[in-house]
């Protein structure tokens, strides 16, 4: 899953990226609004934690900016205790969720992973794709019931593969969803490739049918046999 972090203050946006990281997901940051405002038009992400009060604007402005390109987005606000009006505007411009400073870091996270079961998995702790089952709240994921041990890579690729399913992912989408702004790691889409090898190979070998399938010329596409 791929989160944007929105915070001017640069230990908290230093100390929210770090816990996100441990707990699996791509971060980015944005330390400003104009930042802030050029990547939720750029980029698309399952989630953005949104600070309102940024340096040269509001964070309001960025969730209106975000609602118009990525309506899909989820949208968790970083609120003081005293902005009651912040907050109810947050949510009446579509973010789902909201935290008051300061807060604790799993009760942050724990938000964050009931927010991403709402939106994308109809709140269920468990998503059932035939015989695959993943539990994102544990990171697991099993095929015919037998457990399978995936690397992060492979296990954020197969939630964007299941989030997406249907829709057609070019290699570019799929490196700059699994490495965000370090997407140059990717080396010329050639990671790409060994992940969705290695993910088919692992469920493959349990045997789970092979859903990704390769659109020449295009990308790749989930979908059912």
């Amino acid at each position: 899953m791929k989160v944007l972090i929105v915070e001017d203050e640069p230990v908290i946006l230093d100390t929210i990226t770090a816990y996100l990281k441990q707990e699996g997901y791509v971060c980015e940051q944005a330390a400003d609004y104009d930042t802030a405002d050029e990547k939720v038009a750029l980029y698309e992400y399952d989630l953005v934690v949104l600070d309102i009060g940024l340096p040269g604007g509001s964070g309001l402005d960025v969730l209106r900016s975000l609602k118009k390109s990525h309506p899909e987005t989820g949208v968790l606000i970083l609120s003081a205790k005293d902005s009651l009006d912040d907050k109810v505007q947050g949510l009446e411009l579509g973010a789902d969720d909201y935290i008051t400073k300061p807060f604790h870091l799993p009760e942050l996270n724990a938000r964050v992973k009931a927010l991403l079961r709402r939106r994308f998995f109809k709140g269920s702790n468990t998503i059932i794709f035939e015989e695959l089952e993943i539990n994102p709240s544990d990171n697991v994921m099993k095929v015919h019931g037998q457990p399978v041990e995936l690397s992060k890579k492979e296990y954020g690729l197969l939630l964007y593969f299941i989030t997406n399913e249907g829709r057609v992912l070019t290699k570019a989408a799929i490196a700059e969803h699994l490495w965000g702004d370090y997407m140059d790691l990717a080396d010329n889409f050639d990671l790409v490739y060994s992940h969705i090898k290695n993910l088919r190979k692992k469920i493959g070998q349990q045997g789970g049918n092979d859903y990704i399938k390769t659109v020449y010329g295009m990308g790749y596409k989930f979908s059912r046999l």
